[in-house]
């Protein structure tokens, strides 16, 4: 199996994984009753409800970030719909989450890496889902709308890109401040 083939099953691997955890988390079936961040409330997400991540991204800046301006569907839970993008050395995703937090996301565990960071003045995290640390991605979770958007970029092989978090964080601090407020 090539180098590859490796990366791409692990980061589908662990992106699975986290689509999972964030059910246990408190995701859309809801949490433990002892959790210590504020629960989603009916009115979480509301400023995601009409958010279209499929279309945020303008032309100029795909093809800037070396990635083609066609979209493809890239929804592996109902609950986190969104895009994909593709290019030469990597894949830029971008979904929304109208059930979760910066905080309640990170609480839920399964990462290798959950680090709270600002984001064009944001709440935000740099997270490396369970299994996928060093296989070439990072995703950056960014409050928005009373939920979060997920920035994750994944390069096509382990050292396409030499700082993916570096990377997908350069992408979300040009474009957050465009996110639902």
């Amino acid at each position: 199996m090539s180098t590859f083939s490796r990366s791409l099953i692990a980061t589908a691997a662990g992106l699975a994984l986290f689509g999972l955890s964030a059910c246990g988390s408190g995701g859309p079936t809801g949490g433990s009753s002892n959790e210590t961040s504020a629960a989603p409330t009916s009115e979480s997400g509301s400023g995601l409800a009409s958010f279209d991540p499929c279309t945020f991204f303008k032309p100029d800046e795909l093809t800037s970030y070396g990635l083609s301006t066609q979209s493809e569907e890239f929804t592996q839970v109902s609950f986190q719909p969104g895009c994909s993008w593709t290019g030469k050395k990597m894949s830029l995703a971008l979904q929304k989450n109208a059930d979760e937090t910066v905080k309640s996301l990170g609480e839920g565990g399964g990462h290798d890496e959950y680090t709270e960071i600002k984001i064009a003045g944001r709440d935000a995290a740099r997270m490396i889902v369970a299994g996928a640390k060093d296989q070439g991605g990072c995703v950056t979770v960014v409050s928005a709308g009373g939920g979060i958007v997920l920035y994750q970029v994944t390069g096509y092989m382990r050292d396409s890109l030499a700082d993916p978090c570096g990377e997908v964080e350069k992408i979300a601090n040009q474009t957050a401040s465009r996110l639902p407020k």
